[in-house]
């Protein structure tokens, strides 16, 4: 207590601070457990309390403060003139407050009573993750001395410890709040059901299911025998609800079943739910399409289960407590993370387990509040009038004629200098010149891409090289070598061979920006080695000084550089390794999901890495908060046992994934997903496509926990490639089987029953879509 009484001196001392203490960041309740309304009412979604004077002397106050995102705080002076609720919370502290603390899930709550309403009504304050316990601590006993003060007209500073024990208070453990959905959405059918609005209804009320209505799976067999010769790696009891597409909520089906994860052997695993001796409600192998999202906030699991037909079904779990839930998650994991891999769980390092369960881990089940519904749909008016804006072109049509090829788009370059798009179809590249106006514009096409020798071939990759003057291109049938395009003559004009028994499978640009400048050598990897290629160089290309190879099979996938040239290699495996420079052994190591990771982009800064799955997209912080290495990058300086990374994996809610399976009947494969780049450029977004719709992330929204942080839109047919306008967030360049689209980042939209099912109006403008046979 002595230390926390000279911290207080130091805080009271300051008479000309009005604050004495605060807590950045938490959640304000309102807990009533008596009211028709509902249990709980989030107040503040983001919010700050502070310990506060008041200009009489010896009282105090506790202030909670909304927090506002940008945008919101013109939209809460709107709403203020009609509901009176303010941005501030005031409570005087008073011990009739009983004001107490507690840690709930790993998380602290403030907790007080409501002294407006009914007896067992109270506010909570559930405090940021990254709150300490000691600021908690400190918090809670300068709360007790501005009690004391308060009741005694005096100082603290004459209280005793048995003085100040009188204002701790305790009360039964606080149930777990559950986030309510509005008074609208509790009666009627949601209209967005995206993955911030997945509504839990009861079986029977308001709605029935039409679309995803469904009989517990082979009814007439019963649930699992408890008998039988089975290895079970988790089993929980749970209710079980199933996700309806019209009324886009999640209705219940039996409050009382058993979850399991059963061992089948071999590597394979198969989640079961089912009413013991009677049904079977579901049976799944456990794969990645099921898209497993878990919620701790609502203690549920969700995933997607298919039919013998493919028919994508979306489930939820929903677990009496939390160690139920941490439970099955860990058998959820291990099953999951086994079965890609081939090999034990127990044998990964139990940090690498951490980061692996950690990056499963989702909140994008929450509810909105009104505010943030308010604000969305504010959101949603002004990209409807970007996208009005971007449609108020000319009709004229820039095509050429047909030549009767039947390839289709497959690749897409964005030039840094130049303001071309460069789309590869077959053995032809179309170039496109970017209007000023947010346009593309048909150049010409390069026809019959051949070799020095006259080989006509399809290029399997392609980079823009020294300030888009040439491009690299690579024969699918020619693994040792590269060729050197000159983009002014459209001739292929060098072969560069880059070793004689070391395949070429990928290449990146020396540094993030070196397509800008004359920059001549690029990094080059095989399945097992990362080089430099320097094709002025005589001979081979490959500079062995710079070459790191590896004994084992590390089947490297997809690599990208930082604007410093900091190397992030990925793998077939899954797992990523960071080099500040080439010829070394890499400075970390990032373990492996299991899933191959088919692409990947770095921020310029080196701070964010982005490696792109089939089914979802893993986004990393690379920059070390904690320990000795506090401010390096992982690039920089090794991952410490105290300051591993932090992964979030951007996966679509398992409900928008059904939806989009049932829509198109195409498999989720998402395409390699992108950051916004350029000079003195911060990313903002992220864009990936998957089947005809493609997807952007909002960054800010992302590391906020935002519940909606994607928008989508729906094209007719599959987007083969996509890539935001060099230098801006705002413009997405899409490559379809035969059309390439510059489209406004504004016009995409919530993702929604309606925005997933309906196609854009593809050829709307002639000038913005360009349909091109090349």
């Amino acid at each position: 207590m002595f230390m926390i009484r000279n911290v207080s001196k130091l805080l009271f001392g300051e008479t000309s601070k009005q604050d004495l203490l605060q807590i950045d960041s938490g959640q304000l309740y309102l807990i009533r457990p008596r009211s028709p309304k509902g249990y709980s009412e989030c107040i503040f979604k983001e919010s700050a309390a502070f310990i506060r004077r008041t200009s009489t002397p010896h009282h105090y106050q506790l202030v909670v403060q909304r927090v506002f995102e940008e945008g919101e705080e013109s939209l809460q002076e709107d709403s203020e003139d009609e509901d009176g609720d303010g941005n501030d919370r005031v409570f005087l502290f008073d011990e009739s407050l009983h004001f107490r603390s507690t840690f709930r899930d790993g998380q602290a709550v403030f907790a007080w009573n409501d002294l407006l309403g009914d007896p067992d009504d109270t506010f909570e304050f559930i405090c940021d993750t990254a709150t300490q316990p000691g600021q908690v601590n400190t918090f809670e006993i300068v709360a007790m001395q501005c009690q004391f003060e308060r009741k005694y007209k005096r100082s603290y500073e004459s209280a005793t410890d048995v003085d100040l024990e009188q204002f701790s208070f305790s009360t039964p453990p606080i149930p777990p709040i559950v986030r309510p959905t509005s008074p609208k959405a509790a009666q009627e059918p949601s209209q967005n059901p995206s993955a911030g609005h997945d509504v839990l209804r009861p079986k029977g009320t308001h709605h029935t299911p039409t679309v995803l209505q469904m009989e517990p799976q082979n009814p007439e067999q019963t649930g699992i025998d408890h008998h039988r010769d089975v290895s079970v790696l988790t089993k929980e009891t749970a209710e079980l609800h199933l996700y309806d597409m019209d009324s886009g909520t999640f209705i219940l089906q039996d409050s009382e079943l058993e979850a399991y994860v059963i061992d089948n052997g071999g590597w394979q695993y198969t989640l079961e739910v089912t009413d013991p001796g009677k049904k079977l409600w579901v049976t799944q192998p456990v794969v990645p399409d099921i898209s497993p999202v878990f919620n701790f906030d609502y203690l549920s699991f969700i995933f997607n289960a298919y039919k013998e037909d493919q028919t994508p079904f979306s489930w939820l779990l929903r677990f009496r407590d939390m160690p139920s839930l941490e439970r099955f998650q860990e058998g959820l994991m291990r099953g999951l993370w086994e079965h890609l891999n081939q090999t034990s769980w127990l044998k990964a390092k139990s940090d690498d387990r951490d980061y692996i369960v950690e990056a499963f881990q989702d909140i994008t089940m929450s509810d909105a509040s009104e505010d943030e519904q308010v604000e969305s749909e504010s959101d949603q008016e002004e990209e409807e009038g970007e996208d009005s804006l971007d449609n108020t072109v000319s009709e004229e049509s820039t095509q050429f004629p047909d030549d009767g090829a039947q390839e289709e788009n497959s690749q897409l370059a964005v030039g840094t200098t130049s303001d071309r798009s460069f789309v590869i179809r077959g053995n032809r590249i179309g170039v496109f010149k970017h209007t000023p106006a947010n346009h593309l514009e048909f150049s010409t096409t390069i026809n019959k891409v051949q070799t020095p020798k006259g080989k006509a071939f399809e290029p399997k990759k392609v980079m823009l090289h020294a300030g888009d003057t040439s491009m690299i291109l690579q024969d699918q049938s020619n693994a040792h070598s590269v060729f050197k395009m000159d983009i002014e003559t459209g001739k292929i004009v060098d072969e560069w061979k880059i070793h004689d028994d070391i395949p070429v499978i990928n290449y990146v640009p020396q540094n993030k920006f070196a397509q800008l400048t004359s920059e001549q050598t690029f990094i080059g990897h095989s399945k097992n080695a990362i080089f430099r290629v320097d094709p002025r160089i005589s001979g081979n290309k490959m500079v062995d000084s710079e070459l790191k190879q590896y004994v084992s099979k590390n089947d490297f996938s997809a690599a990208a550089t930082t604007e410093k040239g900091y190397i992030a290699v990925a793998s077939n495996k899954g797992d990523i390794r960071l080099f500040d420079r080439l010829g070394i052994n890499a400075k970390s190591h990032l373990p492996a999901l299991g899933d191959p990771i088919v692409g990947i982009d770095v921020s310029a800064d080196g701070r964010w890495i982005l490696a792109t799955c089939r089914t979802y997209l893993l986004l990393v912080d690379a920059r070390q908060e904690t320990g000795k290495n506090a401010g390096k990058l992982g690039f920089e300086k090794g991952f410490g046992k105290d300051s591993k990374p932090k992964p979030r994996r951007l996966a679509l809610a398992p409900s928008h994934v059904a939806q989009f399976q049932h829509e198109t009947k195409m498999p989720l494969s998402f395409t390699v997903a992108k950051f916004n780049t350029g000079l003195d450029a911060e990313e903002t977004s992220i864009v990936a496509s998957t089947g005809p719709f493609i997807i952007t992330w909002d960054l800010k929204k992302l590391l906020k926990g935002s519940k909606e942080p994607y928008s989508i839109r729906r094209y007719s047919e599959e987007v083969k490639a996509d890539n935001f306008r060099f230098g801006s967030d705002k413009s997405v360049i899409v490559a379809l089987p035969q059309q390439v689209d510059m489209v406004a980042k504004g016009s995409f939209k919530k993702a929604t029953r309606q925005s997933i099912a309906t196609p854009v109006r593809q050829l709307r403008s002639r000038s913005s879509i360009v349909d091109s046979p090349y």
